[in-house]
């Protein structure tokens, strides 16, 4: 989710700055509100469970994208199934992710600990690749939705400022620890409206017994589709998430986005777009220098599972407020 969602605010730059580029973004029908307000830009739907699944599936779906007549293919992605996709494609012009192994090898390694170039940086590369430079350095963003009915009862007090808060992450060693999660919320809420994101019966139970201990809170957990979702996401004032989709989510909307950080690190490339570097609050490299053990967070040694807990609570409320 957050690889896509990161192509959002590289495609509205490109799109901007060429605007008689047509561009046909395939991906995975879930994925395609995030596109709804990009100009010149459409979604083709990859069933990858279905009509699309397999070799001979990737077959059909080349066929059915060539009958678009494309001229040139930017793949974002740079894994088996787009490979396969570019086989299919002879005869056209194909420029494929620089996804920068060798340097994300490095770096958790520990042989460098620098900052790497950004994963939207690299997404503009590839175009550029194709003839098309982009300046991803004065963003643009589609402005807040307005809210139905069903989006307005999330927010609690209307004359104070709303935080999104997202606690949860593909891997545990990225999440904040919840015990303290839970004191945040119950801080930030005295004086801001809190939506809580997440998914999965887990983190709906997690989530409702924040709502129901704390007031001003209300979670969004199983009760919205996606596109309602960003419509609500919209219109926070600040989203305080891991380094997670949710992160992603928020910043392609052009909201402020604090992260906090466990065995994995923004130098990696993963930072939410057009973000301050003072707001990715990292876990400390002091007491666990093999930080960042891994680029996804799903490689760690012992004793590292809860490095984000060494993030302090105040330092994390301060932000916050002072971001406000």
């Amino acid at each position: 989710m957050g690889d896509v969602a990161m192509t959002v605010p590289v495609l509205r730059a490109l799109t901007k700055q060429y605007p008689k580029l047509t561009i046909t973004v395939v991906t995975r029908a879930f994925f395609k509100p995030f596109f709804r307000d990009l100009e010149n830009v459409s979604v083709f739907e990859a069933d990858l469970k279905g009509r699309h699944k397999g070799v001979l599936g990737l077959y059909k779906l080349s066929k059915e994208l060539k009958a678009l007549n494309f001229d040139a293919v930017a793949d974002l992605h740079n894994v088996l199934r787009s490979k396969i996709l570019k086989f299919f494609f002879f005869g056209k012009k194909v420029v494929q992710l620089n996804k920068g192994r060798a340097e994300k090898k490095a770096l958790v390694t520990g042989q460098k600990f620098v900052q790497l170039k950004t994963t939207h940086r690299r997404y503009a590369d590839v175009f550029e690749a194709l003839g098309c430079s982009v300046d991803l350095t004065e963003p643009s963003f589609a402005k807040p939705k307005s809210l139905s009915e069903k989006l307005k009862s999330f927010i609690s007090t209307a004359d104070l400022k709303t935080i999104g808060i997202a606690p949860f992450a593909a891997h545990q060693s990225k999440m904040y620890p919840l015990e303290k999660m839970e004191s945040i919320i119950k801080e930030l809420s005295k004086n801001y409206n809190i939506i809580l994101f997440g998914g999965g019966k887990k983190e709906e139970d997690v989530l409702s017994q924040f709502e129901t201990k704390f007031n001003n809170v209300k979670s969004v957990a199983g009760k919205l589709k996606l596109d309602e979702e960003l419509n609500l996401i919209s219109n926070l004032d600040l989203m305080l998430a891991m380094d997670s989709g949710n992160a992603h989510m928020a910043a392609m909307l052009g909201k402020k986005v604090i992260t906090i950080w466990g065995v994995t690190h923004p130098f990696a490339g993963f930072a939410p777009f057009n973000q301050p570097k003072d707001f990715a609050l990292t876990a400390n490299r002091e007491l666990f220098p093999l930080i960042p053990t891994s680029i996804y967070g799903n490689k760690y040694p012992e004793g590292y599972e809860n490095v984000a807990g060494t993030v302090l609570i105040e330092d994390i409320i301060k932000k916050i407020k002072t971001s406000l």
